[in-house]
């Protein structure tokens, strides 16, 4: 069962991200980067289920990894950068579509683990990146920071584990992650003016900074010692602020 598992991973994307490669016209840099990212998905979810003790994907797990394979699809678009915006705006729209879908199933299906919510979180995170790459090339360099600053995050954990310490639900949290994804889809169609693209862009960059400082501020004034830490309650966040490590 475990290696029929996976090799569903390892065939299933192939196809997929040729066709979002096809919209590209086929191009050498689409092509690999298309490759590149389809191997590194299904190893690193491999490591993954194997870190987390599992050895096979649950419902939810699959719905997450066809998400995964349309950002792939957007990845090869976008290191091309000559194709149709319709492409990348309806590929980005279904796997923002399905965000939230997989933890309904996870829920319903009494399947939601650790490894579901990390798994969900990277891609929704690697989303935005790529986003902000893309939006970068008409507003500025400084679009990356939004997809940038969760990775930062993670980086800074590395060095102060108490960034890692569980963090208090917070509806204002999910709603600035909600409207980065927003906003960004916006960015990328071109439907609005230049100005007011830009203020939308620059707007939610803020909200964001204000989301991580609010955050960082709370988890300094509540440091955890590194080794409490694993023995706390992991609570799944929005492209998670804590759920780096």
């Amino acid at each position: 069962m475990i290696k029929h598992d996976l090799l569903l991973r390892a065939v299933v994307p192939a196809p997929v991200l040729a066709a979002g490669v096809f919209a590209g016209g086929f191009p050498l840099l689409a092509w690999a980067t298309g490759v590149v990212y389809g191997l590194a998905l299904v190893l690193l979810t491999e490591w993954g289920l194997r870190r987390s003790g599992r050895g096979t994907f649950g419902p939810a797990d699959w719905i997450t990894f066809a998400r995964a394979i349309l950002v792939g699809c957007a990845a090869a678009l976008i290191a091309e950068g000559d194709f149709s915006l319709g492409w990348l705006v309806g590929l980005v729209g279904v796997a923002l579509l399905l965000d939230g879908l997989d933890g309904q199933v996870a829920r319903r299906t009494g399947t939601a683990s650790e490894f579901g919510a990390r798994f969900d979180m990277e891609v929704d995170a690697f989303l935005i990146l790529l986003l902000c790459i893309q939006v970068s090339r008409t507003l500025g360099l400084w679009v990356l920071a939004i997809g940038l600053m969760r990775y930062a995050f993670v980086a800074a954990s590395w060095a102060m584990p108490w960034l890692t310490a569980p963090l208090y639900p917070s509806m204002a949290r999910k709603t600035v992650a909600a409207v980065q994804g927003v906003v960004l889809v916006v960015a990328v169609s071109e439907l609005l003016p230049s100005p007011v693209t830009l203020a939308a862009v620059a707007l939610a960059l803020a909200s964001l900074v204000w989301s991580f400082g609010r955050d960082v501020g709370w988890l300094a004034r509540h440091r955890v010692a590194p080794a409490r830490i694993s023995t706390l309650p992991r609570t799944p966040l929005r492209y998670g602020h804590n759920q780096a490590a």
